[in-house]
């Protein structure tokens, strides 16, 4: 178990001024599999909520590459697969659908998982 710092995700929708209308952060990450990027989304529910941040440091040391480096989510209310490493652009968008096959994060689209995991 790790004790993560970052910065809540909620902080940094409220300096871009989400559009009403948006619904959806997807999290673009650095790595690829078989040459398709990865990404993760999350609804505005669980990214406004206060435990969502994304961490650049585990038990007080930068965050390591093994770990997610530059940045990692952190969303505690939802299982471990659910946390996106090595972030590197978030969109905020008003559906899914354009993105990969539209179901909201590459092991969704790829092997069926549930867009939701909360614990």
């Amino acid at each position: 178990m790790g004790k993560w710092t970052g910065v809540q995700l909620s902080t940094l929708l409220k300096e871009v001024k989400v559009q009403p209308a948006a619904r959806f952060v997807v999290l673009h990450c650095a790595d690829t599999f078989d040459g398709t990027p990865y990404y993760k989304s999350r609804d505005l529910v669980d990214a406004y909520h206060p435990q969502t941040i994304l961490a650049y440091a585990m038990n007080s040391q930068p965050l390591s590459v093994d770990h997610g480096a530059p940045l990692r989510l952190r969303v505690e209310r939802q299982l471990e697969y659910k946390q996106a490493k090595y972030v590197t652009c978030l969109e905020i968008v008003t559906v899914l659908s354009g993105i990969g096959q539209g179901k909201g994060g590459y092991w969704e689209d790829v092997v069926g998982y549930d867009w939701y995991a909360g614990i």
